[in-house]
């Protein structure tokens, strides 16, 4: 399994913002997914098929967090990048 991955510990004041290249799947996954994921079992994740660059991803609520990237069936080269924003609050 040929994969990008990206961890940090986050919650809903961060955003994961993710270049890319190619069309790939995004996705934001928690501990427990991103070890079914690796294992090949069911997981759930935040995002999806990425047509547009770039992605934002904010996690639901802290935690520790993985950025996975992949190409699901299609073959050939990906670069990506994986920046971790913090949002400001709007004053106001």
């Amino acid at each position: 399994m040929n994969f990008l991955h990206s961890s940090f510990n986050g919650g809903q004041e961060h955003v994961a913002l993710v270049t890319l290249d190619a069309q790939a799947n995004v996705m934001l996954l928690d501990d427990v997914s991103f070890h079914a994921y690796r294992e090949g079992r069911p997981f759930s994740y935040h995002g999806g098929w990425a047509t547009q660059s770039p992605v934002r991803l904010s996690p639901p609520h802290d935690g520790s967090w993985h950025v996975v990237i992949d190409m699901g069936d299609r073959s050939g080269t990906l670069k990506a990048s994986v920046r971790i924003l913090r949002r400001w609050a709007r004053e106001g």
